[in-house]
């Protein structure tokens, strides 16, 4: 059986490092603290990833708040997605009880109440600096890549994006996106098809369908300016601690697809902006990722690879990603095996599918003779966990049973006039806030069209007013033609027939009188 004086030089020996690192418990042994057992964190591994993983109620947010508050205090900034909205005390100082009294006690540490320096984020209308992000800057793969599009609608969007770039029309916002596609399918088709080849209407019907269901989902508070900058989660304050970004998200469990397009797009853009930097003594920024399934339930086999591709290269940018979840197996085994800390609270065996997992997660740790991991596993108490990670020569250290430091910030949340108080003094909250609705492909499409439509009417006006006027010709001639003359108006007729029968009268009367008259000389002859 192993002796305390062994148990403590095993650890000592793992977790006593040459560069900068930070306590955050101490060993256990047989149930018990051995207070001098310290269990530290090298910054220089924490690029590394981590896990962080327990049933529920065992402490892995507290965990996530004490490690916050570690970075902090030695210049590394933080990301965290809240979930469960239980994050937000860190803002504000704690206060000592005697349950803490007894534990810090038995870590041979003291206790001192403080609070850290935070910036609350949102995605939707929560309060906070709300976090955007163009259509533009996702670009059609891996726009193709959220939407779940297969190889022939992800071309359609890339000729989209092609023509968007050579007529000048910024995709912004989802509504540029849906006019640029509406176009395409309609008015605009034989100009695209001229320079870009065939489009299929069914294609554009159905990219547009996925497009509404993202937007179902919030995505129109997501997508749109100003763009939010990935080096304002990079700021020290002025007393040298890292800022802490709460990304509230407490709307987010029912929209996973919108999580994961951020969550793919941040990654994205952190990799695409952050200079290379190779192994630094301390990462640029840390980032816990809460109730981390969420990311993975919705995800499609592309955007796992992708996932799984940056948080792989991630790394050699200076920045660590921990993820948080109740049961190690949400993780993907692609990505839990580029996981250098771990740390795994109580697991509950209620089913024979949970013993399973518990037996699953103790062969995943090192081997030990200090403990039978896969039947501690189950009684490991609130704020203790079993610890493993890689030391400064990137070696896994021995598994050590731990009792963790508790957070020196509110173990509870804030009050709306404390977080009001907070927000009042952002940053950027006042410089991400404010609405913009810049010119983009919407208005100029908007206004081709309408162009175009009033030229035609117009054009139609200008027929429909040509055909009035060959219309009147025509009846006009018509009417001419069929008209009566003079001497067809039947009043103008009977006048003629008068003077016609009267001169005819006086004609034959003066016949008439000739005629006798020659008689008359004739007889008298």
């Amino acid at each position: 059986m192993a002796t305390t004086d062994q148990f403590i030089q095993s650890i000592n020996n793992g977790y006593t490092f040459k560069g900068e690192h930070v306590k955050i418990g101490v060993g256990m042994l047989d149930g018990k603290a051995v207070s001098d057992a310290s269990v530290n964190i090298p910054f220089k591994t924490l690029n590394r990833h981590g896990l962080v993983a327990g049933a529920t109620g065992t402490g892995k947010t507290k965990t996530l708040q004490m490690l916050t508050e570690c970075f902090s205090n030695n210049s590394i900034p933080v990301l965290v997605m809240d979930i469960k909205g239980d994050f937000s005390g860190i803002a504000q100082a704690g206060s000592l009880n005697d349950k803490i009294a007894e534990r810090y006690a038995l870590l041979k540490e003291t206790y001192t109440p403080a609070a850290f320096p935070v910036e609350f984020l949102t995605l939707s209308d929560e309060k906070g600096a709300r976090l955007r992000a163009t259509v533009s800057e996702f670009g059609p793969i891996l726009l193709s890549k959220i939407l779940g599009l297969n190889d022939i609608q992800s071309g359609l969007v890339a000729v989209l994006f092609k023509y968007c770039d050579d007529n000048k029309l910024p995709l912004l916002d989802l509504k540029d996106f849906i006019k640029v596609l509406q176009y395409a399918g309609d008015e605009g088709k034989d100009e695209l098809e001229k320079s870009y080849g065939k489009i299929s209407t069914t294609s554009t019907g159905t990219i547009l369908r996925k497009v509404i269901e993202l937007q179902q989902q919030g995505a129109d508070v997501f997508f749109g300016e100003r763009s939010f900058e990935v080096d304002d989660l990079m700021r020290i304050n002025n007393e040298g601690k890292g800022m802490v970004n709460v990304l509230r998200l407490m709307d987010m469990q029912n929209r996973p697809k919108l999580f994961s397009t951020f969550m793919l797009q941040l990654l994205a853009e952190l990799y695409a902006n952050c200079p290379e930097e190779g192994d630094l003594d301390k990462p640029k920024l840390i980032m816990f990722i809460d109730e981390a399934h969420l990311i993975f339930q919705e995800a499609s086999s592309a955007l796992m690879q992708q996932i799984e591709t940056v948080i792989k290269l991630i790394r050699s940018k200076g920045i660590g990603i921990f993820f948080c979840t109740q049961n190690p197996q949400d993780i993907p085994a692609s990505v839990l095996a580029q996981l250098g800390l771990k740390v795994q609270h109580a697991l509950r065996a209620f089913t024979a599918a949970d013993r399973k997992v518990i037996k699953t997660a103790a062969e995943n740790f090192p081997e030990t003779t200090f403990y039978q991991t896969n039947e501690l596993l189950t009684q490991l108490g609130i704020g203790e966990a079993f610890i493993t990670l890689l030391n400064e020569k990137g070696i896994p250290t021995p598994l050590v049973h731990t009792l963790l430091c508790s957070p020196k910030s509110r173990m509870d949340v804030i009050s709306d006039a404390e977080m009001d108080a907070v927000i009042a003094e952002s940053r950027l909250v006042k410089k991400y806030n404010e609405v913009i609705d810049s010119q983009s492909a919407y208005e100029i499409l908007t206004e081709k069209l309408n162009i175009a439509e009033e030229k035609t009417k117009e054009e139609q006006q200008q027929k429909e007013q040509a055909k009035e006027e060959e219309k009147e010709e025509k009846e006009e001639a018509k009417k001419e033609k069929d008209e009566p003359g003079f001497f067809d108006n039947p009043t103008v007729k009977q006048i003629g027939r008068t003077a016609a029968s009267v001169i005819t009268r006086s004609l034959l009367g003066a016949l008439g009188i000739s005629s006798y008259t020659r008689k008359k000389r004739k007889s008298l002859w």
